[in-house]
């Protein structure tokens, strides 16, 4: 897109301004005629089915996020590393920090509605003269990123599974195959739900939304009416040093990844209105859910040591367990959270294999002219969505092996997408300080923006370096984080693949015809 002599972008018959507003007099379009304007900006044709809206997008963001289910999952680590008070202080710290850093991706998503979200936001706001290294650099981190989440999501349910089972038979003794296995069948099914049924996931999301809220309370009345209370004090005051590190306030940030485990652009109507709000909502309504589950598994968690040392591998279990007194009714309120990881699986692909496709349609991944591809009859990336499914089971195969070392390459999911979500604030806070051309979407933060990218971005910085962080000072190779050796890994790779071939093809966001 060329810029002309009045600072506007030429877009055929469709110019806009340098505030980012129409700027012939045309009225505000239709939906439909938005979205096809907004891609047609960045040079990009419809391929995708537009079929998400409001309500069903705010649905599979709240279960991508997992905000309140996720807590009940990781809550024991934060435990080791801070304590009551540190869990509490930092999941606030979180809240806001996330805040921050989405209310900024959705600023930047309402002006660049593509599904390569961050690596096209880069390529937009990024120095012309690194533009390309840091879009390249900024989508491959991305894709990683989901790519990694979507096997954690599968193995958390198959090994929630096998927690089930070891509560209603003690006498069953876990495998890792098993898991694996039962990986399979969470992956597969998600798999169906992504393909044979995705006309109809714009209503199962609408549907999830009311069980992710409808399920917390399921979870939470049962454990605050029948679970024995601490204080006040135990919660607010009480700080912990597990890991034995130097200091209290070092071990409350190695714990605040804790607050941290705590976007389908081309497919959503009015991408460039829904997409900013929905970020917005998630944040705001995750934050809430996930708040009040922390108070109710702080004040109603029991035995902390019994739970921690549960042959379910999950303390939660064992907290429920604890606050009913019943195999059955543990067993409940287990699987509503089961439900959500396994809609959460449904939804990481989706995500994860659009991502991908993105990024291929732009030369960048090897194998793109495959990956780009999308199914004429269903306008689906199934290459994409093949390859996303064919990575997740070669990942699983690694926990056959090793557990420790699936979890040091599953970890790469928090770290890639903060890092990813960093980058373009970055560009963007660079761009307000020279004072240079933003180009703004519909949904703008106005005076509150510069204030968001900053706290977006310290709160991503700081979160980033410890989730590389062991949970213990005294390391050895069975409580070694490593996941530094698996991200150095995974991005020695791309900085090869760039040097060998990417640079040669990838130009960054790809403009498939002009105006």
């Amino acid at each position: 897109m060329n810029r002309n002599s009045k600072g506007e972008y030429a877009m055929g018959s469709v110019s806009r301004d340098v505030n980012g507003t129409f700027a012939d007099g045309i009225p505000p379009a239709e939906s439909k005629d938005r979205d096809e304007n907004d891609l047609a900006a960045f040079g990009k044709r419809q391929q995708l089915k537009r079929k998400f809206g409001f309500v069903s997008m705010v649905g599979l963001t709240c279960t991508l996020m997992a905000t309140w289910e996720g807590l009940f999952s990781v809550f024991s680590l934060g435990l080791t590393n801070g304590g009551p008070a540190g869990l509490v202080y930092s999941f606030i710290i979180c809240w806001i920090g996330t805040t921050g850093l989405f209310a900024s991706m959705a600023e930047m998503a309402s002006a660049v509605p593509l599904a390569g979200g961050q690596y096209s936001m880069v390529s937009e706001y990024s120095p012309e003269s690194c533009s390309k290294f840091l879009s390249y650099i900024t989508g491959w981190l991305a894709c990683l990123g989901w790519q990694a989440a979507t096997a954690s999501s599968a193995y958390l349910g198959g090994t929630m599974i096998q927690g089930l089972i070891v509560l209603n038979n003690p006498s069953y003794v876990p495998q890792r195959w098993q898991g694996t296995l039962l990986f399979y069948a969470i992956l597969f099914v998600s798999l169906f739900f992504n393909t044979y049924l995705v006309k109809h996931l714009p209503k199962i999301e609408g549907l999830i939304l009311i069980i992710h809220v409808a399920g917390f309370f399921g979870v939470l009345i049962p454990l605050v009416y029948m679970a024995p209370r601490g204080s006040a004090s135990d919660v607010f005051t009480t700080f912990t040093n597990g890991g034995g590190w130097s200091t209290q306030a070092l071990s409350f940030f190695v714990g605040l990844v804790t607050g941290v485990y705590s976007f389908l652009a081309e497919e959503i109507e009015n991408a460039s209105t829904v997409v900013p709000r929905v970020m917005v909502a998630t944040t705001l309504l995750n934050g809430v859910l996930g708040f009040g589950a922390l108070m109710a598994i702080l004040f109603c968690a029991g035995n902390i040591e019994q739970a921690e040392n549960s042959p379910t591998g999950y303390p939660f279990i064992e907290i429920f367990y604890q606050a009913t007194r019943s195999y059955g009714g543990a067993t409940a309120m287990t699987c509503v959270i089961l439900a959500l990881v396994f809609f959460a699986t449904i939804g990481l692909i989706a995500t994860a294999s659009r991502m991908t496709w993105a990024f291929a349609r732009d030369n960048a991944l090897p194998g793109s002219y495959w990956l780009a591809k999308v199914e004429p009859r269903s306008a689906l990336p199934l290459y994409s969505i093949g390859v996303t499914v064919g990575i997740s089971v070669l990942l699983a195969l690694i926990n056959i092996g090793s557990s420790e070392a699936f979890n040091a390459i599953v970890s790469l999911s928090v770290m890639s997408v903060l890092a990813s979500y960093c980058i373009p604030i970055i560009c963007l806070l660079r761009r307000r300080f020279y004072k240079q051309y933003i180009r703004w979407g519909p949904w703008r933060l106005g005076r509150w923006g510069a204030l968001a990218n900053i706290v977006g971005v310290v709160y991503a910085l700081v979160a980033f370096v410890f989730s590389f962080w062991p949970a213990d000072a005294k390391v050895n190779k069975d409580n070694m984080n490593w996941a530094c050796l698996v991200w150095g890994t995974a991005m020695l790779f791309c900085g090869f693949w760039y040097v060998v071939r990417a640079r040669k093809y990838y130009h960054g966001p790809v403009r498939e015809f002009e105006i």
